[in-house]
């Protein structure tokens, strides 16, 4: 007998002779069996396909009177089924007794192989085939399999491009209800995922296992190709596209295409403009839901992210990948045209615009253009003269952070930036950098009119006035 069998043996147990004889009437295709004609009427349904009963608002239709009765709730917004807990509502009584077992922590549900406890039964049944390794639900214009029906319906909106799910306060519609729910989440607020270890709520249950993570150090995804691990399978994913240079999500505006669709998101809103997270303390907007909780640490003052090596805190998680770099020495993102690399993705991508001379940030008042966004929010303050930097010990103001903390060294006297060849410190970093290409002789910044090189840009901006002067004496 062969493994998937003897698992099976283990999942369906054997059924006594007294309640064989209740169950007798047998299905003629897969020969489950059922206490009730009706029962097995139903169940025949699955094999042949039958939807008898018909939505007359958008014509969808149900194996089962049941299922239509409540599909029409999703046009009628009608949620009868009510927490005595939370007081959230529902359109079916199924889902309002699953839910109430987030408050319980009731899993009645378990696994006879290895013991896993679930919630819900259709929870159960999606885990148990990754005993047996069954996928019965086959996509019959791609051919991929699927161990759960509800998967392939979902799957095959992918082909169809039908999204029947639509959020009644924004209109957005999506392919799964799964989707829906946690969108709405966006409008609500809602995060009823807590974490037992720092408090931390999440909207999302994957989003909280992941977090835990952090707080166990478990990195169970794993790179095939170089080794690195990972917290989550999405960042797996996404990782292995740097080895691949696979950019699948492209921008239907400009065409720029990206390796993650978090970023493709991101990108977009650039020639949307769109805001929609507000901070109630300044009222500041964000893109994204993940800068606006990134931005309230500035009020708070909360660093959650701490390096094991040194003990400095960060207050996003990437700020602290990117510092632990300086510890090991890694720098995994290389520049195709001159080789240099670096240890974080944003500093490659500015330092390639040193190559391309691209400048996408442009102030809408004088026209300038820059090639970082923090450039163009420190310029946009020689307009509106706003110096929101403000040194406690002088009293003096700056428009940029940069400027200040440079400011404030003069104060203190400290220079923490020192050059590993020679020793030299200095206040900026800025500084530093230009300081190390004496030593490297490296000269990034290149005239297109006579090609010479210097190692600063200012010194180039500097010279191009030369050609400048000759065109006007012409």
């Amino acid at each position: 007998m062969e493994k998937s069998e003897k698992v099976k043996e283990q999942i369906l147990p054997e059924v006594s002779k007294k309640e064989r004889q209740k169950l007798s009437h047998d299905c003629d295709v897969c020969k489950k069996s059922f206490s009730k004609k009706g029962n097995l009427n139903k169940h025949k349904r699955i094999h042949t396909g039958e939807t008898p009963y018909y939505c007359d608002i958008c014509g969808k239709s149900f194996s089962q009177s049941c299922n239509l009765t409540a599909h029409k709730r999703s046009h009628t917004g009608e949620k009868p089924y009510h927490c005595d807990i939370c007081g959230k509502s529902f359109s079916q009584k199924i889902t309002l007794t699953t839910h109430k077992r987030i408050h319980t922590g009731e899993k009645p549900y378990h696994c006879s192989v290895c013991g896993t406890s679930f919630s819900h039964q259709s929870v159960l049944n999606y885990h148990q085939h990754f005993h047996t390794g069954e996928k019965p639900f086959h996509c019959e214009i791609c051919g991929k399999s699927f161990t759960q029906r509800s998967a392939l319906t979902n799957h095959e909106r992918i082909h169809t491009g039908e999204k029947p799910y639509s959020c009644n306060i924004c209109n957005k519609s999506f392919s799964d209800r799964r989707n829906l729910t946690t969108h709405k989440r966006i409008h609500t607020g809602e995060s009823p995922y807590h974490c037992d270890i720092c408090g931390k709520s999440f909207s999302q249950s994957c989003n909280l296992t992941t977090h835990k993570r952090f707080h166990t150090g478990e990195k169970p995804y794993h790179c095939d190709i170089c080794g690195k691990s990972f917290s989550g399978s999405s960042n797996l994913t996404g990782h292995r596209r740097i080895h691949t240079g696979e950019t699948p999500y492209s921008c239907d505006i400009c065409g720029k295409s990206f390796s993650q669709k978090q970023y493709l998101t991101l990108h977009k809103s650039i020639h949307t403009g769109e805001t929609p997270f507000h901070c109630d303390i300044c009222g500041k907007s964000f893109s994204q839901s993940g800068n606006l909780t990134t931005h309230k640490r500035s009020h708070t003052g909360e660093k959650p992210y701490h390096c094991d090596i040194c003990g400095k805190s960060f207050t996003m998680s990437s700020n602290l990948t990117g510092h632990r770099r300086i510890h090991t020495g890694e720098t995994p993102y290389s520049c195709d045209i001159c080789g240099k690399s670096f240890s974080q993705k944003i500093h490659l991508t500015l330092h390639k615009r040193i190559h391309t001379g691209e400048t996408p940030f442009h102030c809408e008042i004088c026209g300038k253009s820059f090639s970082q966004s923090g450039n163009l929010a420190s310029h946009k303050r020689i307009h509106t003269g706003e110096t929101p930097y403000r040194c406690d010990i002088c009293g003096k103001s700056f428009s940029d952070q940069s400027a200040f903390i440079s400011h404030k060294s003069i104060h203190t006297g400290e220079k923490p930036f020192h050059c590993d060849i020679c020793g030299k410190s200095f206040f900026q970093k800025g500084s530093l950098t230009a300081h190390k290409r004496i030593h490297t002789a490296e000269t990034p910044y290149s005239c297109d009119i006579s090609g010479r090189s210097f190692t600063q840009h200012g010194n180039l901006t500097s010279h191009k006035r030369v050609h400048q002067g000759k065109k006007q004496s012409h």
